[in-house]
């Protein structure tokens, strides 16, 4: 097996390092503005492919006010789900928390199968510093995690990585060794086994590694091949355990009947994904096959991207600022200017989600303006309270635009079902109304936070600071534009549901929202005549 050792860049290359983001580290499209000292990244993985469970797990460490979801993947043959997001210290480990007391609620670690080492129904809870951040903040916030974690929800917890408390599990092999049912006999007699915090038992949410390091890249390679042999030979070459690469840790194993190589990069800057991604084909051939396809879960640092393309082209490194993107997203950014275009056409239904994400945060502008003002003392704990739950609908509504985008994807996929057989055509059928179902399950739940802003808004134009009226009135009109715009896309898609009776709960439901926003709508226009002198028609 040929192995292409990472060699160190000269002094004067361009290599970027990670510590040096792109310019837009809090204000990148898609990312929100985190006004705060520190931001940690948390990427769990949960034992499962289920969307349902997934969607479960999801709101409950979206419920946590200031944590925003960044990515989501999820694997049937692995049968896991990865999701990755950031917050400050505090809201990073709540969210944590209350993501793992979910998944131990909703997956049974006896039931479960998968191709992927595993010994929990959340297996691993890694803690990264980003903005701000140092990897002893992340040590720490692992610990206290996982002394909650075993003493609320009664999970064994090991610690790892730069948290671990024992030398061995610093590497995350280790603890996985024997995966879920070799653990759930070895934790009862053997004391090298007993974990850091919790019961020395496991139970149907299993164990629960919980660990502090920097910034991992997880990438698979599939090969032109079936035969799982090739990948554990290659992965066995290149993983730094069994004398390959440094900071490589790699696995063969059979995915959807095709074999892969499956590689956490602990350290980019010391191994580059390029060089490891030759090192696999340079194997692959050996072993007289080819890469098919290669995939990443989760995310992945600009720079590691930035040095893999400067590799590739022969280019004597790639500073950011030659990138033209970051080189325009830094000058309207230190211009006050900003730009977000979006990844993918939005739907109407993203766009009314976002629409009324908008109209939230003006309820928030407008209920912050009023409170510790002495005029408006007596509804001093109503704003706070309108303040508070604004924000948690902004909140959902960002993220029911990314659901709802999903949603469609399942539609596509079950209209795709094969056909030709009454068995094949009846669940195909029955795959298309649950999606369908689905994808109206979405915009209902925006048309109910629309009228649910609305009122607050209301309440803050009849309430609140006058100096502020006029922008809680906007989030009403707004909010109620989402809403007709919702009601299109619920009245077209109910009248084509198969069973019309389903349609027909849709329809009522937005009929009488429709009503509701109507009167909301009325009142708020009066209470402007009135407080604020406006002529109105």
């Amino acid at each position: 097996i040929v192995l292409l050792r990472p060699q160190k860049p000269p002094k004067n290359s361009a290599i970027i390092p990670y510590n040096q983001p792109a310019f837009l580290p809090n204000t990148q499209a898609g990312l929100p503005h985190l006004p705060m000292t520190q931001l940690i990244e948390c990427v769990p993985n949960f034992s499962t492919a289920s969307p349902e469970i997934v969607d479960q797990i999801v709101a409950a460490l979206a419920s946590v006010p200031g944590v925003r979801l960044l990515d989501r993947s999820s694997d049937v043959d692995h049968n896991r789900s990865v999701l990755t997001f950031i917050g400050s210290p505090q809201d990073v480990e709540e969210a944590s928390f209350r993501a793992i007391r979910k998944a131990a609620e909703l997956i049974d670690m006896n039931r479960h199968s998968g191709v992927h080492p595993r010994i929990g129904a959340t297996d691993v809870v890694p803690i990264v510093p980003l903005d701000g951040a140092t990897m002893d903040d992340c040590v720490q916030i692992a610990r206290r995690l996982g002394k909650r974690v075993g003493a609320v929800l009664s999970i064994p917890v090991y610690l790892y990585a730069n948290a671990a408390l024992r030398p061995e599990r610093a590497q995350l092999e280790n603890i996985r060794r024997g995966q879920y049912e070799g653990l759930k006999s070895e934790i009862v007699d053997d004391p090298a086994r007993a974990p850091d915090f919790g019961p020395a038992r496991l139970g149907s949410a299993g164990a629960t590694a919980i660990g502090a390091r920097t910034a991992l890249i997880a990438f698979n390679i599939y090969l032109t091949t079936t035969d799982l042999k090739i990948a554990q030979e290659i992965a066995r070459s290149v993983r730094h355990s069994s004398g390959g690469l440094p900071h490589v840790k790699a696995l063969g194993l059979l995915v959807g009947g095709i074999a892969q190589v499956s590689m956490n990069l602990t350290d980019f800057r010391e191994t580059p994904l390029h060089q490891v991604v030759a090192a696999v084909r340079a194997a692959a051939q050996q072993a007289g096959v080819e890469i098919q396809r290669s995939e990443l879960v989760g995310l992945i640092p600009q720079a590691a991207l930035l040095n893999a393309a400067a590799a590739s082209l022969q280019l004597d490194g790639l500073p950011p600022q030659k990138v033209l993107e970051n080189h325009f997203k830094f000058e309207l950014s230190t211009s006050n200017l900003s730009t977000s275009p979006p990844a993918h056409l939005p739907t109407g239904n993203a766009a009314a989600a976002h629409s009324t994400a908008l109209a939230a945060s003006l309820v928030t502008a407008a209920a912050k303006a009023t409170l510790g003002k002495k005029k408006y003392a007596e509804v001093e704990a109503e704003m706070k309270t309108a303040c508070e739950r604004a924000e948690n609908l902004r909140r959902e509504l960002t993220q029911a635009a990314e659901e709802d985008a999903r949603a469609h994807e399942g539609l596509l996929v079950a209209f795709k079902l094969p056909t030709g057989d009454r068995a094949q055509d009846r669940a195909r059928n029955e795959a298309i109304e649950r999606a369908a179902i689905r994808a109206l399950q979405i915009p209902l739940d925006v048309a109910r936070k629309a009228v649910e802003v609305m009122s607050l808004a209301e309440r803050c134009v009849q309430a609140g600071d006058l100096g502020v009226i006029t922008d809680a009135a906007a989030a009403v009109s707004l909010a109620r534009a989402a809403l007709f715009a919702v009601e299109y896309n619920i009245r077209i898609n109910a009248d084509s549901l198969q069973k019309k009776a389903n349609g027909e709960s849709f329809v009522f439901e937005i009929d009488a929202l429709i009503g509701r926003a109507a009167r909301i709508n009325r009142q708020t226009r009066h209470i402007l005549r009135e407080r604020a002198g406006l002529k109105l028609e």
